[in-house]
């Protein structure tokens, strides 16, 4: 009879899904999936898991879909999850260095500060992140959901966006301006409460971690030494 796995593992699909693999294998988990499958192959017979987008995992983690997962701490923060943050696993598509949502404006645009878009309207993916920066910050501003694409709807659709950078290139290369950073984000292990509980599942949660975290060492030496 077939053991069941012990894990189930949320894994980010989009732009982090190869670089996500990459980072499995270099820490000895041996993930295959086709083209188009939404599930993962693993040669640990104690995981099975599932690609989804890396907005909805923490989600699914903090419900007991998924045992643990891999996703970004904005989106924790966005969805305001009740997880277990095991540790920081700090890596992306194109670098080891950690991304930031920016509020950013045209750079013709009058705007010098976030209090200079009092009445106007901000499009992103991080409606609550904004709207809490927002109120921080005493503004009113219409904050609308943006499904991609942030960086091309101003200055016609909307006055500002709110959206994700590693470099800033993205940004320059539509000729935009940043007015101020929202906060810094990356990669984290998050788990599930009731698993982190189970002595089993935090043992092999936590290997999987301490495995993860040096694999990511061993990359960032590498790059050094080259």
């Amino acid at each position: 009879m077939e053991k069941s796995p012990l894990l189930m593992l949320g894994l980010p699909k989009g732009s982090l899904e190869d670089s996500t693999i990459k980072l499995f294998a270099k820490a000895g988990f041996g993930i295959t999936k086709s083209s188009r499958s939404y599930r993962p192959s693993f040669d640990d017979a104690e995981l099975d898991g599932r690609f989804v987008r890396a907005q909805e995992v923490s989600r699914y983690v903090e419900h007991g879909y998924f045992d643990c997962g891999l996703t970004g701490q904005d989106w924790v923060r966005e969805n305001a999850s009740d997880v277990v943050e095991v540790c920081d696993l700090v890596y992306s598509r194109a670098s080891n260095r950690r991304s930031k949502w920016v509020l950013a404006v045209p750079a013709a645009s009058s705007v010098q500060t976030v209090q200079d878009l009092e009445g106007k309207r901000i499009a992103t993916e991080v409606i609550n992140i904004t709207g809490q920066y927002l109120k921080d910050q005493g503004v009113n501003a219409e904050v609308e959901f943006s499904w991609g694409a942030t960086e091309v709807k101003v200055p016609d659709l909307v006055d500002a966006i709110v959206d994700l950078t590693e470099t800033g290139n993205s940004l320059r290369a539509n000729n935009l301006r940043i007015v101020d950073t929202l906060l810094y984000t990356n990669t984290v292990l998050i788990a599930n409460k009731a698993a982190w509980e189970n002595p089993a599942k935090r043992k092999k949660i936590e290997n999987i971690a301490m495995l993860l975290q040096a694999a990511l060492e061993a990359t960032l030496e590498g790059g050094l030494k080259a």
